[in-house]
């Protein structure tokens, strides 16, 4: 018999176990130990109490992680996994999942759920669907390796510890779209640690930066001030940025289908596209 429950009891590395069979034969390649597993969870406001799994004779056989934030000023759940693994598979373990979890998100106060969906992936789009889910946007995911890009800074980049909140809200101006939930400012901040702040200053105004994860090339964010754009800013922040990751490869997350101008600036760079995402949103 199926119980569905809370992760409030669930050891981190039995939900890793079962995170790493559900996703084996994901379309994209899931390069996850334990560490990056934790980072993601932490990243992206995992909160065990409001997530679901399904347990069979208490083996962890399926699961819906959810986070919880503001987001367009309402609270929001995020959907940062859903996964079943293969034996447990076509027996309506995911939207029973999902049954339970706007239950328990509407009980706690949630007015709405956020998640993102590779585009491909039809039959996880259905489900979606059917569950209630519209699509509210559409995403671009680009990858580059490193080895392929050659350009030199031709602007003084400078490093910075962090960015404040103050200072991000000034940087919001620089945006052509708001980033994704896993790309936004909360989720940086969860892990701030994690990453490189790149910033370049015009009579001591900063009018580029970009931010990089010291260890994955993860690039959550980069903007130029649309006053300063075509002269050479952002190619220099991302080969500063570049220099300052230990991979190999670099990946730009979740890039809105609408953005032309970063769309163009990434390839133009050596960035090639590599898979569409719909984000979608439930009111509940």
């Amino acid at each position: 018999m199926l119980i569905y429950n809370t992760f409030e009891n669930t050891d981190i590395k039995n939900l890793h176990n079962t995170f790493l069979d559900a996703f084996s034969d994901y379309q994209v390649k899931m390069d996850l130990p334990l560490l990056k597993f934790q980072q993601m969870l932490l990243r992206r406001g995992y909160i065990p109490e409001a997530s679901i799994g399904t347990f069979n004779n208490n083996i962890l056989v399926g699961f819906l992680l959810n986070a919880i934030r503001q987001w367009n000023d309402k609270s929001t759940a995020y959907d940062t996994g859903t996964g079943v693994i293969k034996s447990h598979r076509e027996h309506g373990v995911t939207s029973n999942m999902f049954q339970n979890a706007k239950q328990l998100l509407k009980k706690i106060g949630v007015e709405q759920y956020l998640l993102e969906v590779i585009q491909s992936n039809t039959s996880a789009v259905n489900l979606y669907k059917k569950q209630g889910f519209e699509i509210s946007r559409d995403f671009e995911c680009f990858i580059l390796d490193k080895n392929n890009f050659t350009s030199m800074p031709t602007y003084e980049v400078e490093y910075i510890n962090s960015i404040n909140e103050n200072c991000f809200l000034e940087l919001t101006n620089f945006w052509d779209f708001k980033p994704s939930w896993q790309n936004s400012i909360d989720s940086i901040n969860a892990v701030s640690d994690n990453f490189i702040y790149s910033i370049i200053k015009i009579d001591y105004i900063i009018v580029g930066y970009g931010i990089i994860d010291k260890n994955t090339g993860d690039i959550p964010q980069i903007a130029v001030s649309k006053n300063y754009r075509c002269k050479g800013i952002g190619r220099s922040i991302l080969a500063n940025l570049l220099n300052s990751t230990k991979s190999c490869s670099s990946s730009v997350l979740n890039v809105d289908s609408q953005c032309d101008s970063m769309k163009d600036f990434l390839v133009n760079l050596g960035f090639k596209q590599h898979v569409k995402q719909y984000e979608m949103v439930l009111k509940i």
